[in-house]
């Protein structure tokens, strides 16, 4: 996640953009900000996601193939050893 010093600074410039609108300098600021926010926001979505293992309401096991190969990939729940 960004700073608080750059979420408030993201913020900031959202609430003058409202207001009396941003000079060049500042919008291109802006939209650098949340490039990377969008970029963190992401990564960690993936991150959370790659991470998840589904089961049903017996216990077993019906994680996506798609995904159980991405965490045989990074050797999350165990995957490298199934298989």
């Amino acid at each position: 996640m960004l700073s608080k010093e750059k979420m408030a600074r993201i913020n900031e410039l959202a609430n003058k953009a409202k207001g009396e609108g941003l000079t060049l300098a500042e919008q291109n600021e802006q939209k650098a900000l949340r490039e990377e926010y969008l970029e963190r926001f992401r990564g960690g979505m993936r991150n959370h996601i790659e991470g998840m293992k589904v089961v049903d309401q017996e216990g077993k096991d019906v994680t996506p193939d798609k995904l159980k190969s991405i965490q045989k990939d990074k050797g999350l729940h165990n995957r490298h050893i199934e298989e």
